[in-house]
């Protein structure tokens, strides 16, 4: 890896911890905060406008990056960031949460498929690295945050979100003075002119399989948002001496310490639908234990499985699109992974709320744990029914991937 790549490199990873540091300071405190004071499906609305902004963002990624580049989309999405999360700590109820929400959504749907555009640019020798990076990073800004989380936990939101507000202005600078404008492919010359707003954004990714695993993305975001909002609410509800935030240091430090080693055992022996079953597998397990138990000791078993999801199912389906999908079409699909990842988190979010305030309502303690148990467990046997057909598929990419360009060609022509 040449230097320039070495110091974009730095620049996204130190970009993604920071986000990471401050979003992890921010939503298990609020979300805990409106589910004692207004309730989970309102906790539960707040965070699904994040990714309602995320999804709007889809459809304008590739023309932003066309007309800024790659460095100044990230820096026009962070900056926007940035403004909604300091005016947080300046407003009050539900409504107002939910706007700024969408903004603080709508600035991330703009960084964070430039940032993934930066690496999967790199050559395919360099991108494990690089990827591998970008968890480690995510996941150090994850473990920060939690930690920072619950030692602000208590003050004022206008002090919570101040702070956040700093660790997003971080993220401004570092990715705005290391990242190249265009990133390293051809995909900005290729999208040069792009609509601004286009619905196609997400469309003409023909790769053999790709729909089932964009599809098997979305029910892994859905399900991985329902731990995320579900769990601050869990711990309000049933464990009210821990900090909101405290599983996400569990879950945090374990994917430090597993994220690597695990990846790399699995994915040398197994084929990615394996990989990404073993994952879903860890997660129903954990669903089952915050249902079942719902003490701390059963939280604690919880996040230490459910992190195989993170571990496993992420970095499998990252690196088969990196490998499938050609260089001057990878913004077409940043944006189509963007779609269903945003799909996934909005609507699970949403469903995290619902499911545990109607829970309570019915009395059946855990009953929102068991739903997405089963959704898991059914993810992960679609994964191992498709391992075979995903692999076969892997071997012959190229050839797929050059039939399927030269009929775009033809109809084009015609």
């Amino acid at each position: 890896m040449n230097k320039e790549r070495t110091r974009a490199l730095v620049g996204v990873t130190g970009g993604i911890l920071l986000a990471n540091v401050g979003s992890y300071i921010w939503f298990p405190v609020l979300v805990a905060t409106l589910g004692g004071t207004d309730s989970g499906f309102w906790a539960g609305v707040v965070m699904c406008m994040t990714y309602v902004g995320r999804l709007l963002a889809t459809f304008c990624y590739e023309g932003i990056s066309a007309r800024a580049g790659v460095r100044g989309g990230v820096f026009l999405g962070t900056a926007l960031e940035a403004v909604a999360l300091g005016l947080m700590g300046f407003t009050d109820g539900v409504l107002w949460y939910s706007v700024l929400a969408f903004f603080i959504g709508f600035g991330s749907g703009t960084s964070f498929p430039g940032l993934k555009n930066v690496l999967v640019s790199f050559p395919e020798e360099a991108r494990p690295k690089a990827f591998s990076a970008f968890q480690m990073a995510g996941q150090v800004g994850l473990f920060g945050g939690a930690l920072l989380g619950a030692a602000l936990a208590h003050v004022e939101l206008r002090t919570l979100f101040s702070v956040v507000f700093a660790f997003f202005i971080g993220f401004c600078l570092i990715t705005s003075a290391l990242i190249p404008r265009g990133g390293f492919g051809s995909a900005e010359a290729a999208g040069a002119r792009a609509p601004l707003f286009s619905l196609t954004a997400f469309k003409g990714i023909e790769v053999r399989g790709a729909t089932r695993y964009f599809l098997l993305s979305a029910a892994f975001w859905f399900l991985s948002l329902g731990f995320v909002v579900g769990i601050p609410l869990h711990m309000a509800a049933y464990v009210p001496q821990w900090a909101p935030s405290s599983p996400f240091w569990i879950t945090g430090l374990s994917i430090l310490v597993l994220q690597y080693p695990l990846f790399k055992l699995l994915n040398k022996r197994f084929s990615p639908g394996a990989v990404m079953a073993v994952g879903l597998a860890g997660m129903t397990v954990a669903f089952v234990s915050f249902g079942a138990g719902r003490t701390g000791p059963w939280v604690v078993v919880g996040c230490l499985t459910v992190v195989l999801g993170e571990i496993l199912f992420v970095p499998s389906f990252d690196l088969w699109i990196a490998r499938r999908v050609p260089e001057h079409r990878l913004a077409k699909a940043m944006g189509a992974m963007h779609f269903f990842r945003s799909a996934g988190n909005m609507f699970g979010s949403l469903a995290a709320g619902i499911l545990f305030d109607l829970s309570r309502s019915l009395d059946v303690a855990g009953g929102n744990w068991y739903v997405a148990a089963l959704l898991a467990a059914g993810c992960a046997l679609i994964c191992l029914s498709s391992r075979n057909s995903g692999a076969a598929d892997e071997a012959r990419g190229t050839g797929d991937t050059d039939d399927t360009e030269k009929e775009e060609k033809v109809r084009e022509n015609a």
